[in-house]
């Protein structure tokens, strides 16, 4: 090669030769950025006696031989396959409405779990279907089944994509249990794999012939999430099913999912809340996610999130022909699938907290005081949406407020509130104080006329009347706390039912309830 470059054949125009000196994946691929000089003397080190000959002979020499090298990167280029760049028009997602939320009773005595109001003004359905909004995925669909009238009535004024005539493809449907012909069409929602499979027939019509991928998703979780990223992991590592996942401590391992994985992500073990030795046999080094060698040890399981994502055909197979009576995902249809389909992990390294107990819950919403927070709602780029209610601006006299977050429409009258979440339409009289306290607040407003009505019958009007203490309480929408009272259960009672005078008492933390009534001067 080097004794043909110097017949004036292999001369190439200098154009050609700028072209390929200057192509970002020539100088990535041989790993240098220098200058045409400095490029010569590391392909043509042998021939260092040449540059006593003339330059034109050195110059041609160079040219050829980039010509060569750079033809066989091209030639190994063109062989390496496109990437595949995601398409959130062809992924739906599906938000399941949880179960009948027993774990955080009496806050779904009511209402669905998703439509428990968090953080003031939102309600947890508001973090998948903003996530959705923030992702692109404009084709959602939430199973509903339980208590859901609140969770539909609040979905309807808030995610109306359409009024009238739409001529766009987006669409936010709620799709209620319902009976359907067959025996099996007869049995409410077993659980999540068999909610999904009694609405799967949506999948194979016609006009969803576009949809590649489900993602499925949970109605009470607490995170930001880009789905977008998870989707491109999924399709570059040519998964079937992926399984989004985060590294937790043995103190919480036994509430989620737990899996193993090898070296490339494939999910080899998978096991729904075990205890026990099966708890401690899914031990596994965190390292490989990433994790610090003294992180690792703090967190020793790979948790499952609960979200999964599917190809719409491998959906469609394993609920309708493989696993016809597998009702649950993370029990059944995950741990089975395993054998025949690619099932990998998708390590997310951020905030997120699964709302399943009343603990988890009044934790996950008093850590939103912290400073810094792990979450907040305050990302211009990202939100989290929820319905407009066009509130007025706090008013606040004469109060001390440390480390809180109040809700717009509140009236705070020479109170002290500390390390607490007020919630819309609030009402806090002179002389009260909150502490460690979340406060959902109303759904309407009392006049001062209703007020000072209802005080001169000896009522209790909405909010907290005056110089009542409160402190590590939950306070449920529309109750109403009278004059002189004190929630602070001194005797650290961990359980109690008192649902005749308002409220539960659930791992140390009072829960007063919806709509109730807290007389004048009563001691918690």
């Amino acid at each position: 090669m080097l004794g043909s470059c110097c017949g004036p054949s292999s001369k190439l125009p200098p154009s050609h030769q700028d072209r390929i000196l200057s192509s970002s994946f020539f100088g990535n691929a041989v790993g240098i950025r220098q200058s045409n000089s400095a490029i010569s003397c590391i392909r043509l080190g042998k021939t260092n006696n040449s540059r006593r000959k003339c330059a034109a002979t050195k110059r041609f020499c160079t040219s050829a031989v980039l010509a060569d090298v750079a033809k066989d990167f091209m030639d190994f280029r063109a062989n390496i396959p496109p990437k595949q760049e995601v398409d959130p028009k062809t992924v739906a997602s599906i938000i399941l409405g949880g179960g009948a939320g027993t774990r955080l009773f009496p806050l779904t005595g009511r209402r669905a779990k998703p439509a428990v109001p968090i953080g003031g003004c939102y309600r947890l359905i508001d973090v998948p279907m903003s996530n959705c909004i923030n992702s692109g995925i404009n084709k959602i669909y939430i199973l509903t089944q339980f208590n859901s009238q609140s969770l539909n009535r609040h979905i309807a004024r808030t995610y109306n994509l359409g009024n009238g005539v739409n001529f766009g493809d987006g669409f936010v449907e709620v799709l209620a249990a319902t009976q359907t012909s067959g025996e099996s069409g007869k049995k409410w929602f077993q659980g999540t794999a068999d909610a999904v499979r009694q609405f799967i027939w949506l999948f194979e019509d016609a006009k969803h012939r576009h949809i590649e991928n489900i993602l499925i998703l949970s109605g009470d979780h607490l995170y930001r999430m880009d789905y977008m990223n998870f989707l491109q992991k999924h399709i570059d590592s040519s998964a079937d099913i992926s399984v989004s996942c985060l590294p937790v401590d043995e103190s919480r391992a036994s509430d989620f999912g737990l899996l193993k994985i090898d070296e490339n992500g494939q999910i080899k073990q998978f096991l729904e809340k075990p205890k026990g030795e099966s708890l401690r046999s899914m031990q596994v080094d965190t390292t490989v996610l990433g994790l610090t060698t003294q992180d690792a040890k703090k967190s020793p399981y790979i948790a499952s999130m609960g979200i999964y994502l599917f190809k719409t055909e491998v959906l469609l197979k394993l609920l309708r022909w493989h696993y016809p009576a597998a009702n649950d995902f993370g029990s059944e249809i995950i741990p089975l699938a395993m054998k025949d389909y690619n099932v990998k992990a998708y390590l997310f390294d951020d905030y997120w907290e699964d709302i399943g107990t009343i603990k988890s819950f009044f934790d996950a919403n008093l850590a939103l005081t912290d400073q810094p927070p792990k979450f907040h709602f305050y990302d211009p780029l990202k939100p989290i949406f929820t319905s407009p209610r066009f509130l007025p601006p706090t008013k606040i006299e004469l109060c001390r407020v440390i480390d809180s977050i109040i809700s717009h429409g509140c009236f705070l009258r020479e109170c002290s509130v500390e390390h607490s979440i007020v919630g819309i339409r609030s009402r806090l009289e002179y002389g009260v104080e909150l502490k460690d306290t979340l406060m959902m607040g109303a759904d309407n407003y009392q006049t001062e006329a209703e007020i000072a009505s209802c005080l001169a019958e000896g009522k209790v009007s909405l909010g907290v009347g005056r110089e009542s203490k409160i402190m590590n309480c939950i306070i449920d929408t529309n109750a109403r706390i009278g004059k002189n009272v004190v929630i602070a259960n001194k005797d650290n009672v961990e359980e109690a039912d008192r649902p005749s005078e308002g409220f539960y008492i659930r791992s140390g933390i009072t829960v007063v309830l919806k709509n109730s009534v807290i007389k004048d001067g009563t001691i918690i």
